[in-house]
């Protein structure tokens, strides 16, 4: 959550306890600490997700020079101040794939004379992503299960699908819109979001026995 947001609500009387992930607080540190040194601070992940909007709220208090970075387009936008400012800073949202990170720093090295940074991806998902990637290596049809709305669920699917056939269901039900592709299929895996109930994955695997 901003500071700000934190502030609002205290002075209105009520008692904030904060229970951001530690994963996600440490981001938070980085960009801040990027700042205060007087990086050119870039947090790589999607500009509407909360904790990107909570990550660049905290840097902003101690710099201009905060930008948000979602793909090497955005990031070819604002090479120019990158030449400028010559100090780069880099963090990542905790559930971004390892690939962005990568075309990010492999862009910057030649134009920046300092670059400073900070793999921040959670190691669960960096771990969930590098196992689902092995299993697909096996499967001629790869199941992601979890929300669509959420980001290390959807950047599983988005990784997998350039590996082997992919889908990205919700719940069981959401399985016989895609009967005929499971039913050719010999080797199927299944993997799912962090934020993915246990029981929902357990009806998953049931009903691909059933089908």
């Amino acid at each position: 959550m901003a500071p700000q947001k934190i502030k609002e609500i205290s002075d209105k009387g009520f008692e904030v306890i904060d229970l951001t992930c530690l994963d996600v607080k440490k981001v938070q540190q980085k960009a801040v600490q990027l700042a205060q040194e007087d990086f050119l601070v870039l947090i790589l992940g999607k500009p509407e997700h909360p904790e990107v909007i909570a990550i660049k709220a905290n840097a902003d208090m101690f710099s201009d020079n905060v930008y948000v970075i979602q793909d090497i387009e955005s990031l070819k936008d604002i090479t120019d101040k990158i030449k400028e400012h010559k100090r780069v800073g880099v963090v990542i949202q905790t559930t971004q794939k390892l690939e962005l990170l990568e075309s990010v720093v492999n862009y910057i090295i030649p134009i920046a004379s300092e670059l400073k940074v900070f793999n921040t991806i959670c190691k669960s998902t960096s771990m969930r992503q590098s196992e689902a990637r092995e299993l697909a290596k096996t499967s001629d049809l790869m199941i992601v299960v979890g929300s669509k709305k959420s980001a290390n669920t959807s950047h599983l699917a988005e990784i997998l699908t350039s590996i082997t056939n992919t889908i990205h269901i919700e719940t069981a039900s959401d399985l016989v819109q895609y009967k005929d592709l499971i039913e050719k299929s010999t080797n199927i895996g299944v993997t799912a979001g962090a934020s993915t109930p246990e029981n929902i994955i357990k009806n998953v695997i049931e009903e691909l026995n059933k089908m």
